[in-house]
């Protein structure tokens, strides 16, 4: 089924963003396990599968509208501390969530409801999981400082 041009770039542009996004949970995931944070190992690893997930639905919709997904992701900036990991990856799902309402309106005007349907979907998760946990992770280093919040991660 062929898609509207404008619909199947920017889809390609969201695919660049998760391959990104996906890449920097993985990295994070493996420097959390090289220094013994379990916790926070297990759920980046958790957030690269969700991320890869996205990336999946992207793909598949590219694929349907005719078109080629463009797999070369953004640029990754993994952190060089926990805080910094944290916040770099709230970055990115900030990032994310504005190219996804941007997604939605652009499928709105071009009328691809199914692919408004599948951004809504991962905007949802993008604010409702992936941002918000970064964010309370955030306000416990804050509230509780670094040292115990790292001491509860192992």
């Amino acid at each position: 089924m062929q898609g509207n041009p404008e619909v199947v770039a920017y889809l390609n542009q969201l695919l660049a963003g998760e391959l990104a996004a996906r890449d920097q949970y993985f990295i994070h995931a493996r420097m959390y396990h090289e220094w013994g944070y379990g916790k926070l190992s297990e759920r980046s690893q958790h957030e690269m599968q969700e991320e890869t997930d996205h990336a999946a639905a992207l793909i598949a919709r590219v694929l349907l509208l005719e078109g080629t997904p463009a797999m070369t992701p953004e640029p990754v900036v993994p952190g060089k501390d926990v805080p910094d990991m944290l916040k770099n990856d709230l970055a990115v799902e900030f990032k994310v969530r504005d190219a996804l309402k941007k997604g939605i309106a652009l499928c709105e005007q071009k009328q691809d409801y199914v692919s408004r349907a599948m951004l809504i979907e991962q905007l949802k998760d993008t604010e409702e999981d992936h941002a918000h946990w970064l964010e309370t992770q955030l306000e416990l280093i804050d509230a509780m400082g670094l040292q115990n919040y790292l001491q509860s991660q192992s």
